[in-house]
């Protein structure tokens, strides 16, 4: 269970941000606040400057994708106050394509943060003034956690030794070993795995029949 402090904050902070936030509930005993994705520089602004939170830094910003909901990315706010020792994570949903406006006016360290929410994700953020890839390369195609994005990516690269520099090849596989049956060998165990698809299946002839043998001849012995 939370603490009975932290309670009281997420009443608290419901209560005065009644008109930007939806909703507060604990998760693994930490506050989670889901705010309006238009009104989320006024959220953290009050978080950060009311002394009741004090939420003065801002340790994380990261990306969520949902492919299937209509709001299909979340962007989430993980905010320490050092000053109550708390911990609060703001969560906004938006859609693909929509723009959601920097906070680096608020807490500086969300620039590189953001940074990598854009690399990563796609998700563009108006007032960041230095939304550069951060940890792929310039000429990336794409934004590697959005859960569409292939395993295996677009191109590969290597050093062309000809070419005496590092070229950009589309990336070929067979397609045969892409498939896989996705079973684990350790599911479904029966007396005998067999291999491939026929992982759950009972032998015909497997240690069970080599079990009976051996209990029969066990009384066998003990007559």
């Amino acid at each position: 269970m939370p603490d009975d402090s932290l309670i009281d904050l997420a009443e608290y902070i419901s209560e005065k941000l009644e008109k930007y936030v939806s909703s507060c509930e604990f998760v693994n005993d930490e506050l989670v606040i889901y705010a309006n994705s238009d009104d989320i520089c006024k959220v953290l602004q009050f978080l950060r400057d009311d002394l009741e939170c004090a939420f003065t830094t801002l340790i994380d910003l990261c990306g969520v994708d949902y492919p299937h909901r209509q709001f299909r990315f979340e962007v989430v706010y993980v905010l320490l106050s050092i000053r109550q020792n708390n911990r609060a994570r703001v969560k906004i949903s938006i859609e693909d394509q929509e723009i959601v406006s920097s906070v680096t006016d608020l807490f500086s360290s969300a620039g590189w943060y953001e940074r990598e929410v854009w690399d990563m994700y796609g998700i563009l953020f108006s007032g960041n003034n230095d939304l550069r890839r951060i940890l792929t390369d310039y000429g990336f195609e794409g934004h590697p956690q959005r859960k569409d994005f292939p395993l295996t990516g677009y191109v590969e690269l290597r050093y062309d030794d000809e070419q005496k520099r590092v070229v950009y090849e589309s990336v070929k596989l067979t397609q045969d070993f892409r498939n896989f049956d996705y079973l684990s060998p350790w599911e479904a165990m029966t007396d005998l795995q067999k291999q491939g698809d026929n992982k759950s299946s009972i032998p015909e002839h497997g240690c069970s029949d080599m079990q009976e043998k051996e209990k029969e001849g066990e009384k066998k012995h003990a007559s």
